[in-house]
């Protein structure tokens, strides 16, 4: 039976209430999401192969389990995690909690029953039954801890847990249901927490292609995050522990930023150290090209990391359909012509070439008809009468690949002078243009396009029940009940005749 969500959660508070007294409750989540992962992991992954987690002999939750009572439970304990740890590349990530702390978990019999009943509350939980793809159990309690370790410590939300309703909507709003479309689509965090914000954000992507991509400066926050996207089934998700501003880990060859297709961040609000330890008025990176932010108040600084670490693919379709929409139809009509030229040629081709089609002999081993072919075909047959045939289609076919290729040519050229011009108009823009396209062009036009769809969908809902409805009832009940007393005096009519039923 798969085990529910009220029941993880009970057993996960359990566990907290085990620590209280010896850390402060910020502190819980090193040691209660540890244990988690590491039933997780054993129930789901242990002895079978080529899983996502390899599970080694002496490091799996059973192994823990044998612990209890042990006088020396911590540090076996630690152990176990090590192994785990060492065999999953994981050093650093999952080890981050010492079990064998005596001053956060007690000494001697303190220690030994915290912990014996610690993996205890562990040990009822059985996630062997969940399912193996798309169920999120383990995913939503995670945040849900971390919901309320960052309320409990006192500490920032933001520090370590951005809201899933608040990543939601992050990632709808910049539209990252479009990385569908691109070949090789990637998502950048340079704050990226425990994970969660990048998490939201693949979900909504909705394609296994996108590549995630985040760092964090927190050394325990970064193996959360780590943890975190094993959980959430993103086990191949490049991040790196260090300070975003002052060391960002991708990086180009030639030094320059890595640019990725969408960013998303919650990065720590009005910090006061966004500078220590570098000089941003000398930045390697020109990230602050248009001024450097305060220096106590970092919130643009991060601004503008996620500017300069952004491709520069932007909006393009709003400022063509603004500044340049006689170019554009220009462009559409010379495609249409590049269509019809290409249609024209492919039915001309289909139609002569087979076995005993006049161009086969120009066709290559995959039946193509190039110009090289017929070119080389017409220099073969020369002007043999006895091809004559042959030879008017031959330069038929070079008259429509010539064709063709200047209606291409004349889109190529058209689409490249206007992405030019798109290009030169980028720097002219003033702020007011800038809100206007990305407010109103894309973010208000987006919204709208969404509520008139909301509208068709619930009006053809409301319009096909109306329907259902007007069909149930077309015929008035009086009407129904005549039709009934009719075919029952059919039936009866019937019966008598077969001597089922007396006469009256």
């Amino acid at each position: 039976m798969a085990l529910k969500k009220s029941q993880l959660y009970s057993s996960l508070w359990q566990s907290c209430d085990e620590l209280r007294g010896g850390m402060d409750a910020s502190q819980y989540k090193d040691y209660v999401l540890t244990l988690l992962f590491m039933k997780y992991v054993s129930d789901r992954y242990a002895s079978k192969k080529d899983a996502v987690i390899e599970v080694p002999a002496g490091g799996s939750f059973a192994d823990m389990v044998k612990l209890k009572g042990d006088k020396e439970i911590g540090d076996k304990v630690n152990k176990i995690i090590g192994r785990l740890a060492e065999a999953n590349d994981l050093k650093g990530v999952i080890d981050q909690a010492d079990f064998n702390d005596e001053d956060k978990l007690g000494r001697g019999k303190e220690m030994q029953d915290r912990l014996s009943k610690l993996v205890a509350i562990f040990d009822g939980l059985d996630f062997r039954a969940n399912l193996a793809e798309g169920d999120d159990l383990l995913g939503d309690a995670y945040e849900y801890l971390m919901r309320h370790f960052a309320t409990d410590s006192g500490k920032s939300k933001g520090q370590f847990y951005t809201p899933a309703e608040v990543s939601r909507i992050m990632a709808q709003v910049l539209g990252i249901e479009r990385a569908a479309r691109l070949d090789q689509p990637t998502v950048y965090d340079p704050t990226c927490g425990s994970g969660s914000l990048l998490i939201k954000a693949a979900d909504e992507a909705a394609t296994r292609k996108l590549a995630i991509y985040g760092q964090e400066m927190d050394v325990a926050t970064w193996g959360l995050a780590r943890m975190n996207m094993i959980l959430h089934n993103q086990p191949a998700a490049d991040l790196w522990r260090g300070n975003t501003l002052a060391a960002p880990h991708f990086k180009n060859k030639d030094n320059s930023l890595k640019t990725f297709d969408f960013a998303v961040a919650n990065p720590p609000f009005s910090s006061k150290a966004w500078s220590n330890g570098w000089n941003p008025v000398h930045d390697e990176f020109d990230r602050f090209e248009y001024g450097v932010p305060p220096i106590k108040n970092g919130d643009y600084a991060f601004l503008l990391h996620l500017v300069k670490s952004l491709k520069s693919k932007g909006p393009p379709a709003l400022l063509v359909a603004r500044y340049f929409a006689e170019e554009q139809a220009a462009i559409e009509e010379a495609q249409a012509r590049a269509d019809e030229a290409t249609q024209m040629l492919e039915e001309f081709v289909e139609e002569n070439t087979g076995e005993e089609g006049l161009l086969a002999d120009a066709a290559d081993d995959k039946g193509n008809v190039t110009k090289a072919g017929v070119n080389a075909r017409l220099r073969e047959i020369g002007d043999d009468p006895e091809f004559a045939e042959e030879q008017r289609t031959l330069e038929m076919c070079l008259k429509l690949l010539e064709t063709e290729a200047l209606a291409k040519k004349a889109v190529k050229t058209l689409q490249e002078k206007l992405d030019q011009q798109v290009l030169e108009k980028y720097p002219k823009l003033t702020v007011a243009e800038i809100k206007t396209l990305a407010v109103d062009d894309k973010w208000f036009a987006s919204i709208e396009s969404s509520m008139e769809g909301e509208v068709q969908r619930l009006t053809q809902q409301l319009t096909a029940r109306v329907r259902e409805l007007e069909e149930r009832y077309a015929q008035p009940l009086a009407a129904l009940e005549r039709e009934v007393e009719a075919f029952g005096r059919k039936v009866e009519g019937h019966l008598k005749k077969m001597g089922v039923m007396a006469n009256a």
